[in-house]
């Protein structure tokens, strides 16, 4: 039983690296590491919300390839991620560029949070201020007999 929960165990935490397949792998190790540096910042365009190191899709798998295919014809890692930029889009970057045009992405967050403590800090200071009005004359004056009747009942001791 111990053998069957280890064997599931090393299979689980072997998953995410499975994606890269034995024939992608580079014989240069410095080489093979920029390029697993460079497939981590790229995001799966069939699965959205993995980069194409970790994903199995075959859309991924070419990714990979021609990434390792730009590093080895003498391209810079930023030379790599621009040829993929420019022939998907900016959405295949993990990490949005901060540009002006995606400002809204970046700013929105903290804009949001800033509303909120804002609105927070307007109703804690209104109430506050709320102070109860002064009473008019009428009141005052009916305050005083409700409490000269309870003067003049008699204690109950």
């Amino acid at each position: 039983m111990r053998w069957l929960i280890g064997f599931f165990l090393v299979v689980a935490l072997a998953l995410p690296a499975a994606a890269v397949q034995p024939d992608e792998v580079l014989p240069d190790a410095a080489m093979e590491s920029r390029a697993r540096q460079i497939s981590a910042e790229l995001r799966c365009l069939v699965c959205q919300n993995e980069s194409i190191d970790d994903s199995n899709a075959p859309l991924a798998r070419d990714l990979r390839l021609l990434v390792r295919d730009r590093l080895k014809a003498g391209d810079s890692d930023a030379d790599v991620l621009d040829f993929i930029v420019a022939r998907y889009g900016e959405f295949v970057l993990l990490r949005p560029v901060f540009a002006a045009h995606t400002l809204l992405l970046w700013l929105a967050p903290v804009a949001i949070f800033l509303l909120g403590a804002f609105v927070a800090l307007r109703f804690v200071r209104q109430g506050r201020r709320q102070e109860a009005a002064p009473l008019s004359d009428h009141e005052k004056a009916r305050l005083d007999a409700v409490l000269r009747r309870d003067d003049a009942k008699p204690d109950d001791t």
